[in-house]
């Protein structure tokens, strides 16, 4: 069996060691931005492409016998139907149904129109100067969330407290925008294999956005996450997620009653706040990194659940359930103004798993790019063993680079439990 992956970063690694675990024993090939080390060590072969240039990637699939689409963008360009039109298996939703990713503002009014749970206050606007008058007429209420409509790589989202910083952020922006009302409480994402029908969800992870220690400084792709030894994370119970998985399987049903089969990834992210479960965004894709943490307890074989979401069949997924923390290594002056940089990784010392994601690799020498560049994942029976592990692998890659090591410590940890239990009482 020929499997094509098509992606270069870290989740797509992770995909990766998923897919070569599979009973079937695929041979792999990928089609990726750049030449990710990881994943071409598990690679018959590679193509290196731009990933959303679907025809290319098509003309190289062309004898594969599914094609497993990791990225956001080939998704919203279109991929899986161009794929589908030349008789090619393609796990992932189609252009249609990636507007759930791409087009933030669709996904808003899809949401009204339908009654699905969770929505927040907002406004579309294409407009930007009454986007402008908005913002001015509102943000004495509170303080507001811009996200442009479109995708961002995890970017792209500011919450403004004053009328001159979203007057600002609206000034460096071209396309429409959706602002929202700011929620407060803690986020957590649940991930799920979905066959039109049937929801199929991981454990709930918690992602950190921000780039330095305690929170502060601007929004990234994600420094990093945790997961628990349970299907919840410890600030959360099991209600929660239970909803969050209503929430999902609503979207899914409302969909498919709209004319669209969602087939592939549904990645819901959701705030527990003191009004209720809201949702804060869908992906059409895996994580970055929640992928990393979730694939590697994966029971269940990965190429037999993409089949049978693509096929309709799905059932349920089986994982491992222990605590896992995974940190991210990135190039100094990320996420505003990285500097690449060479790296050095001591792999035998490494006691972890260690994804690539964001570093090309040029006779044996690991060079970052301006994005995220490595993670390690610790796996063990309490989120504290598992962050031990995972801090115990970063002193052995070396070079300009940084790590938020706050992420999965006792304190954070603890701190988002006792954040939520006031939420819970209303102080």
């Amino acid at each position: 069996m020929k499997v094509l992956l098509v992606g270069s970063g870290g989740r797509e690694h992770a995909i990766a060691m998923a897919i070569k675990q599979s009973a079937e024993e695929p041979t792999l090939y990928a089609a990726m931005r750049y030449k990710n080390p990881g994943i071409a060590r598990l690679c018959e072969d590679y193509l290196l492409v731009n990933e959303t240039d679907v025809q290319k990637v098509a003309d190289y699939a062309k004898s594969a016998d599914l094609v497993v689409i990791g990225p956001e963008a080939p998704l919203a360009a279109g991929a899986v139907d161009v794929l589908n039109d030349r008789g090619v298996r393609a796990f992932g939703p189609t252009r249609q149904a990636a507007l759930i990713e791409s087009d933030k503002g669709w996904t808003r009014s899809f949401m009204s129109r339908q009654g699905i749970r969770g929505c927040p206050k907002y406004a579309l606007f294409d407009d930007l100067r009454d986007a402008d008058r908005f913002v001015k007429d509102n943000i004495d209420e509170g303080n507001l969330v811009i996200k442009p409509v479109g995708l961002t790589g995890g970017k792209g989202v500011v919450i403004v407290s004053s009328y001159s910083e979203g007057s600002d952020y609206l000034k460096k922006l071209k396309g429409p925008v959706v602002i929202e009302e700011c929620l407060s409480g803690e986020e957590f994402t649940v991930q799920a294999f979905v066959d039109g029908n049937v929801v199929a969800p991981a454990p709930a992870v918690q992602d950190h956005k921000r780039a330095f220690e305690g929170d502060l400084g601007p929004n990234t792709g994600g420094m990093g996450s945790y997961t628990d030894k349970s299907y919840v994370l410890p600030f959360m119970d099991e209600g929660d997620y239970r909803a969050a998985i209503a929430i999902m399987q609503d979207t899914v049903d409302a969909l498919k009653s709209s004319g669209m089969t969602y087939k592939g990834i549904l990645y819901g992210q959701f705030m527990l706040t003191r009004a209720g479960l809201m949702v804060v965004e869908y992906n059409c894709r895996f994580g970055d990194p929640e992928a990393m943490n979730v694939l590697p307890l994966l029971r269940s074989d990965f190429v037999e659940l993409a089949e049978s979401a693509i096929d309709g069949t799905l059932k349920s997924t089986d994982y491992e359930l222990l605590a896992t923390v995974c940190k991210y290594v990135v190039p100094a002056g990320y996420p505003a103004n990285p500097k690449p940089t060479e790296i050095t990784i001591d792999k035998d010392q490494i006691n972890a798993t260690l994804f690539y994601a964001s570093v090309d690799e040029h006779d044996g020498t690991i060079v970052t790019t301006t994005s995220r560049a490595l993670a390690v994942l610790g796996v063990a029976d309490t989120i504290d063993d598992a962050e031990q592990q995972a801090e115990h692998a970063l002193q052995f890659i070396k070079g300009d680079v940084f790590a938020r090591h706050d992420i999965g410590k006792r304190e954070l940890v603890q701190s988002r439990i006792e954040h939520m239990k006031r939420i819970r009482e209303g102080s």
